[in-house]
């Protein structure tokens, strides 16, 4: 039986600071590295990108034969077009391909070292910080970006990210039957915009006509939503207008300049120190205790498990956008285009964050929490291995992975009805009544750069394809016009679930709850990403035949704008989009929210908080990508 055949992970950082990791097909034993810039010197016989430096560390994986080459297979071919004098050069010995295996082994071996030592907290910051931008780096819209081509299947893997990937879970779409549970007072730790915020609105509701008493700890600017609502509401630190403003610029959580460090670390820190109030401190206004039996959170809060640690009480997570390794789809803040390297882009991201809080983290647990610091794996700073995750969207669109286990489920989309008791504007109405259906456009509570030149953009695509349509003002600011439209009625605020059964097609950021909402009206959709999971979610609506490909907010113009929404006049579109929206129809994120929680919750109360990690437990390359020593 053939020996596994070793795979180089090849790290190059190009001149514009994006890291770009290859696996090539090689059976050289060591790590290697070149390098090269416009004026410099190169080693000879390695190809290399200008002003790059490149790093080849050895990874095991399962395929393959014993060949001993050392020449790179053709990224963008097959095993069986390699040419045969490639695999068979290392066995012959060939005298050519000797000194470049020497060079390389002699050069750059302690880089294996290296890339060992990733997440030894032995290391200081900055060193960790320098092997990590060796490995990937935070581009200048924020987002990681590395590139991990080759045909590597990796195997079942615990990242320590807070899952065990793996374990293959048969039932994908139903929720099993759940245990009663009695009386419980659940808070909610939520961060994010109004978007983040409406589905655990939505969850509450629902908590609470089961007889449990729930408390929503969100930003102060969603207290009269919250509480209209009929839910107890507490406000965590930390403005999402600040937030949204800092994420639209860096594309999601990581700043790309040093001049957004502050901002983050100051919102972060506001956020996580308000949330042990949150969970225990009696309501601000009714002065009622409150203890809570139970937390739920979304991963921006960041502090929750450290919070559920010290109090001992259990903790579900619910995100609207994957947080959990997989082999299906990369973390949606990363940018890696090849499968094998979709699990460690979750590392990868969590590392680089984990870096960015960790003082922060610590600081928390020790003043505040009165506990004892924590390390990146040993006593796992996020999530442990057990935590329960609940994904807030629809199978129908983005099935459960196979690789994700029993502790994780995928509810449906959670909707709040809104639109029962919204009572619209009767110019609005009017208007509808007078002309074809609109095409919705609106981007919530994003900011826009230059909103007056967005809003020209829109209008004359509109005039151009001969529509009618509906602009959301939003935080953004659209809608300033020279001069009325007849066939553009601006728009302050109006429920989704009532307005988009009134659209023809919709044009927005692509946040969770906005393209939930249109998909379930079966709306055309084309999706604008700002940043974070909204990417994520216009590959999804393209891949699905109801929209076009996404277009990123920086490359809004109008002819894309145009070409869009020629492209959602297609009948053939309006077809698929409806086929989904009655796919969805007998959903119920809601209740499969509920149900999964109640599904979840532990049969006991933890006693002495989450267990750490095995203080032996080491980041490894090799279990990334398939092998174990």
């Amino acid at each position: 039986m053939a020996e596994p055949q070793d795979h180089f992970l090849n790290c190059s950082i190009p001149g514009d600071d994006c890291v770009v990791l290859d696996i090539c097909d090689v059976t050289d034993v060591g790590c290697n590295a070149s390098t090269s810039s416009a004026s410099g010197s190169r080693v000879p016989g390695i190809p290399s990108g200008e002003d790059s430096v490149e790093y080849e560390v050895p990874v095991r994986g399962r395929d393959g034969d014993t060949s001993n080459s050392s020449v790179p297979v053709d990224r963008n071919a097959s095993k069986s077009d390699v040419p045969e004098q490639a695999s068979s050069a290392g066995k012959s010995g060939s005298s050519a391909l000797e000194p470049r295996k020497l060079v390389k082994r002699m050069e750059n071996h302690h880089l294996a070292i290296l890339m060992a030592k990733l997440f030894d907290e032995r290391l200081s910051i900055r060193k960790q910080l320098k092997l990590f931008r060796r490995l990937a780096t935070v581009k200048d819209d924020g987002t990681v970006r590395f590139e991990v081509p080759g045909d590597v299947k990796p195997p079942s893997l615990n990242f320590g990210a807070g899952v065990v990937c793996g374990d293959i879970d048969e039932e994908h779409l139903g929720i099993p039957t759940v245990k009663t549970l009695p009386p419980l007072q659940i808070v909610m730790l939520i961060v994010g915009t109004r978007g983040d915020v409406q589905p655990f609105v939505a969850i509450g509701k629902r908590f609470q006509e089961d007889g449990h008493r729930v408390r929503l700890a969100t930003h102060s600017n969603f207290r009269d939503f919250v509480l209209t609502a009929g839910l107890e509401f507490f406000p965590l630190g930390g403005d999402p207008k600040v937030l949204a403003g800092y994420m639209v610029k860096n594309k999601g959580f990581l700043p790309s300049t040093p001049s957004e460090i502050y901002i983050q670390r100051n919102q972060m820190k506001e956020i996580i120190f308000s949330l042990l109030p949150a969970c225990q401190a009696p309501d601000p206004e009714t002065k009622v205790s409150f203890k809570a039996d139970a937390i739920i959170a979304n991963p921006p809060a960041y502090g929750h498990t450290h919070v559920a640690e010290a109090l001992k009480v259990p903790l579900h997570i619910f995100f609207t956008m994957p947080w959990t390794p997989t082999s299906e789809f990369p973390h949606p803040l990363s940018r890696v285009k090849q499968s094998v390297g979709y699990k460690l882009s979750y590392q990868i991201v969590d590392g680089l964050i984990w870096l960015g809080i960790r003082d922060m983290i610590n600081e928390f647990r020790k003043k505040k929490l009165k506990l004892r610091p924590v390390t990146y794996l040993s006593g796992y700073y996020s999530s442990p291995s057990d935590l329960a995750y609940g994904y807030i969207w629809s199978p129908h669109l983005v099935p459960k992975p196979k690789d994700w286990g029993r502790k994780i489920d995928v509810v449906g989309f959670c909707f709040l009805d809104l639109a029962s008791n919204y009572k619209p504007p009767e110019e609005l109405v009017n208007w509808l009544e007078n002309g074809n259906a609109p095409i919705y456009v609106g981007f919530g509570s994003l900011p826009v750069q230059e909103p007056e030149k967005m809003t020209q953009t829109i209008v004359q695509a509109l005039e151009k394809t001969g529509q009618r349509g509906i602009i959301n003002k939003g935080w953004g600011g659209l809608g300033e016009l020279a001069e009325p439209k007849d066939f553009v009625y601006l728009l302050d605020n109006c429920p989704h679930d009532w307005l988009f059964l009134r659209c023809k097609a919709v044009v927005h950021h692509g946040g969770a709850g906005t393209t939930a909402a249109g998909l379930k009206a079966a709306c055309p959709t084309t999706i604008v990403p700002f940043f974070g999971d909204q990417p994520f979610w216009g590959e999804q609506v393209h891949a699905k035949g109801v929209g076009p490909a996404p277009i990123p907010v920086e490359e809004f113009s109008l002819k894309k704008l145009v070409d869009a929404i020629t492209y959602m006049l297609d009948p053939q579109v309006k077809n698929r989009a409806v086929e989904l929206a009655k796919a969805m129809e007998n959903e119920d994120g809601v209740t499969g929210a509920v149900n999964a929680f109640y599904k979840q919750f532990p049969e006991t109360k933890p006693e002495s908080g989450y267990p750490p990690l095995p203080t032996h437990h080491r980041f490894s390359i090799r279990r990334c990508f398939g092998s174990h020593p």
